[in-house]
């Protein structure tokens, strides 16, 4: 698969992976009166599970089994995850930027984490 195939592919599983991230975040801070940061971390989770089913199958089409993809993917993620949380933290509670520019602009730089950390690791051939 050619390279802009795969991340047109990335970036059309990332927006189903960003209405489930978003949605639980909204949800969480408008109707729960959560915090942001705890509540994208939430979200963060619901979006990488969307993000796997869907990018193991139609970005990166792996043949790596699910038993060593899942665990490959996971630390990648758990990096992303540890990135959400330190830049939301400074963007959000640092430097009181609101939270959904600052979820933009965090989204922005994991997503490229991710892109890169997925297609030469997690789904690389095995």
């Amino acid at each position: 698969m050619s390279l802009t195939r795969q991340m047109s592919a990335f970036v059309i599983v990332g927006l189903f992976a960003v209405v489930a991230h978003y949605g639980a975040l909204i949800t969480l801070v408008e109707m729960f009166d959560w915090p942001p940061v705890p509540a994208t971390l939430v979200g963060y989770l619901c979006g990488g599970v969307t993000s796997y089913l869907l990018n193991r199958r139609h970005t990166f089409e792996s043949e790596r089994s699910h038993k060593e993809a899942v665990w490959r993917f996971s630390l990648v993620a758990g990096v992303g995850f540890l990135m959400t949380w330190a830049l939301m933290t400074v963007f959000v509670d640092r430097l009181d930027i609101p939270y959904l520019a600052a979820q933009l602009i965090t989204t922005g730089i994991v997503q490229f984490w991710s892109f890169l950390g997925n297609k030469l690791w997690t789904f690389s051939a095995a």
